[in-house]
């Protein structure tokens, strides 16, 4: 991920791109040269002023742990699942499933950007480079120029076995550049599982380009390596009656930044982000930073962000939230909602939920709050004879139902559950 900068000249180096035919070269020279003209990120951003961009920035890759699971299954590991692995941002291909099913194709994005022409063209770097406006995302066209690794899905049909991307991390100095390309055609469906932690530092771009009446489904666990940095970005394209589902669960980590940006296009279509944090000061500095931008342009669309956030010993969150709702977007449906449970006077939640409306008949909503546990749900619990630490486990799993909710597959949400346990257990205090 290294990019050498020149803050004086304001001058990018994104040289030694990898080698490409001739789609993938003009698509990372166009990045290249995005990047080049806004420039990295600096404190006084106004969608950087509560995260330090510097260490993303840096030439090589802190010192990252790799965390002893000591047994403990992976996350999803119960789930009957396509795996594709990557170690340390390198496709493993001993490790890995064949890349091939019914109703969708899959290549490594290497051999897809060797090619001269791939269907991949319409949307590797295409949804990035819309989505700078009005907002620069500097390391999402940073990844662009650079990426090397990463998959291109192109979904047919209705996939019901979900694919599973594996991201492990063996080095303690890996500094991996993901990108992952996932197109939907008409009227198509596909559950897309990620988990692992991936590298010491890890760079991800996804852009999900979701045709008409098609559904993209989408669960993320991030952890648990406790020195891990990662900046990850989404991308979303929606057309006519499509919907669009995305979760993430994040536990540990000193620093996380995850950006979703999602354009509405098309009638009727609905987009749900969500997701939950838990993060324990006493790993280590935790910082977890969770900035949405979702734009309607379309008539009776609907979107939801529900993020919750779990707080103690110094831990911080932050969340930046927008919906923009353009003038001929009539009949939106947006909602937004940011909380966070503080599980003591240390640690602290940074929230800037924003709203634009050019429309004048749409419902839209936000809310965001901050708070202690429940001192009446605390005594009646008590009351009834549970200790106050596995009262408090069951406080905060009640807290963040929101935003599992939205994930449909209830094997899926059950195992998320179950991982949610087993971390509250091991950090009570």
């Amino acid at each position: 991920m290294s990019v050498a900068v020149k803050q004086e000249s304001g001058l990018i180096s994104v040289e030694n791109r990898p080698a490409s035919g001739a789609w993938a070269a003009k698509a990372r020279e166009e990045a290249a040269a995005r990047l080049t003209k806004m420039g990295l990120p600096k404190r006084r951003d106004e969608y950087w002023k509560w995260t330090r961009p510097e260490a993303l920035l840096a030439d090589t890759a802190a010192h990252a742990a790799v965390f002893d699971y000591e047994g403990e299954a992976p996350v999803f590991d119960a789930i009957d699942r396509l795996k594709i692995v990557f170690v340390d941002g390198v496709f493993d291909a001993a490790a890995s499933d064949d890349l091939a099913g019914e109703k969708f194709e899959i290549e490594r994005l290497s051999e897809a950007a060797a090619k001269d022409i791939h269907w991949a063209s319409q949307v590797y770097g295409v949804l990035e480079a819309s989505g700078h406006n009005p907002v620069p995302r500097p390391l999402a066209a940073h990844n662009s120029a650079m990426a090397n690794d990463g998959v291109v899905i192109r979904v047919t049909g209705r996939v019901e076995r979900p694919v599973s991307l594996i991201y492990q991390h063996k080095s303690d100095s890996s500094d991996a550049v993901l990108h992952n390309v996932i197109k939907l055609e008409e009227g198509s469906k596909l559950t897309l599982l990620e988990n692992g932690t991936a590298a010491s530092r890890l760079s991800m771009v996804t852009e999900v380009d979701v045709a008409s009446k098609a559904e993209f489904h989408h669960v993320r666990a991030q952890g648990r390596d406790h020195e891990r940095q990662l900046a990850t970005h989404m991308y979303a394209r929606l057309q006519t009656e499509s919907m669009f589902k995305s979760f993430t669960m994040s536990v540990n980590g000193k620093l996380t930044r995850n950006e979703c940006v999602i354009e509405i296009l098309g009638d009727d279509a609905i987009a749900h982000i969500a997701g939950a944090a838990l993060g324990d000061g006493n790993d280590g500095v935790f910082h977890h930073d969770d900035t949405v931008f979702i734009t309607h342009d379309a008539v009776n669309c609907e979107s939801r962000q529900v993020f919750k956030k779990v707080l103690k010993n110094g831990a911080t969150g932050v969340f930046q939230g927008k919906i923009l709702v353009k003038p001929d977007a009539q009949k939106t449906d947006g909602y937004q909602k940011s909380q966070s449970l503080l599980l003591d006077d240390d640690s602290q939640f940074l929230a800037k939920p924003e709203l634009e409306i050019y429309a004048d008949d749409v419902a839209c909503s936000h809310g965001s709050t901050s708070g202690a546990i429940d001192e009446e749900a605390m005594f009646y619990l008590r009351s009834r004879g549970v200790p106050e630490k596995i009262a408090t486990d069951l406080l905060v799993l009640a807290f963040l139902a929101d935003a599992i909710d939205e994930i449909e597959n209830e094997a899926i949400v059950e195992d998320i559950v179950s991982k949610l346990e087993a971390w509250l257990e091991r950090h009570r205090s």
